[in-house]
């Protein structure tokens, strides 16, 4: 499958709150923290503005019809959102549209147009698994492209939910929903041990979804879920650029490739389909799939927008992932026949 080019930027809507284009996602990579904590992956959801015709795949699904106006879901909170909230998600409102307009964020798992090889698959896992296109250069993220390792859980995920109290009930209690749902689906995709805890602080993986007052002065929750972790890292939340519509990191201690902590960050200004969007891209990153690659399809791995929701696909680069004749560690020459086998298996017997 050749590769795409990436999207071009182009304006955002008319009168968007947050000023700049939206840009091609980026998903910085491998660091190290102060207190022997090594960052081993940021990864930041971050949607394409695409112009038809520029050298992106356009999606033969027909766009989405636009939404009906809904009652303002904000309407008689205790802690309502500020002004500057409302306007971002307003903004994201609009983004959410020219996406859908264009025939992107597409939710088939198994989509019939876009079918893929053992050969690509196996391609796919080691550019996404074992490459970051990201570094760190003087306390600042850089894009560079390197070899990376296959980092991935050895103990049981725990996740758990919390919600900035500005975020709507109703809203509350369908992303908690999802995020359960999604568990499920990725503990039988990698037939790891994923599941919910009611309490955050039991948990080693912590999905916080805030509005924009909210998360910037989240710092300090941040530094007591994660001992040690930096300052560039906490800058990273806190000071989102409205290109990043969510992102995740997730550490490991000292040197070691296996994760010990994660932790997801989604606005909560986001229309449904962008949360839920985020939900499943930030999780499934988080379970090691740090990075994404231009050839990758059907996949939400990819900068192009043009899936929305784990497919088939991606289920199968999680499966690989999590197989057990794979280890946390391992470098592409050791991984790459392995998973020339896993994906040999699968595409024979995953229906």
């Amino acid at each position: 499958m050749p590769a795409r080019a990436p999207a071009p930027t182009c304006p955002p809507p008319t009168n968007p709150a947050p000023s700049g284009p939206v840009a091609p996602r980026s998903r910085p990579a491998a660091a190290q923290l102060r207190g022997g904590v090594a960052l081993a992956a940021v990864a930041a959801l971050v949607s394409a503005c695409v112009i038809p015709g520029a050298g992106v795949r356009q999606s033969p699904a027909p766009p989405a019809p636009r939404p009906a106006a809904l009652a303002d879901p904000t309407a008689g909170l205790p802690h309502p959102p500020s002004a500057a909230s409302q306007a971002v998600r307003a903004y994201y409102a609009q983004v959410a549209q020219m996406l859908l307009d264009q025939g992107l964020l597409r939710q088939e798992r198994a989509p019939a147009d876009a079918p893929f090889t053992d050969r690509q698959l196996v391609d796919n896992f080691v550019r996404i698994a074992l490459y970051d296109e990201y570094a760190r250069e003087g306390g600042d993220i850089v894009a560079r492209q390197h070899v990376s390792r296959l980092r991935r859980w050895e103990v049981p995920v725990r996740m758990s939910v919390e919600f900035g109290a500005s975020v709507p009930g109703s809203q509350q209690r369908v992303d908690r929903g999802n995020v359960t749902a999604y568990a499920g689906r990725l503990a039988r995709a990698t037939g790891h041990p994923v599941g919910m805890v009611d309490d955050p602080a039991r948990a080693n993986f912590n999905v916080l979804i805030l509005n924009e007052d909210e998360r910037q002065a989240i710092a300090p929750r941040l530094r007591a879920m994660v001992p040690g972790i930096d300052a560039a890292a906490v800058r990273t939340v806190t000071n989102l650029t409205p290109a990043t519509f969510c992102v995740v990191f997730a550490f490991s201690q000292g040197q070691s490739a296996a994760y010990s902590h994660a932790v997801a960050v989604i606005r909560g200004e986001h229309p449904d389909i962008l949360r839920l969007s985020c939900i499943h891209e930030e999780l499934a990153q988080g379970m090691g799939l740090a990075n994404d690659s231009p050839a990758a399809r059907p996949s939400i791995f990819n900068d192009d927008e043009e899936f929305a929701l784990l497919t088939r696909h991606d289920e199968m680069l999680l499966r690989i992932l999590y197989d057990r004749r794979l280890h946390p560690g391992m470098t592409e020459a050791e991984a790459r026949p392995i998973v020339a086998r896993i994906a040999a298996e699968l595409m024979g017997t995953l229906d």
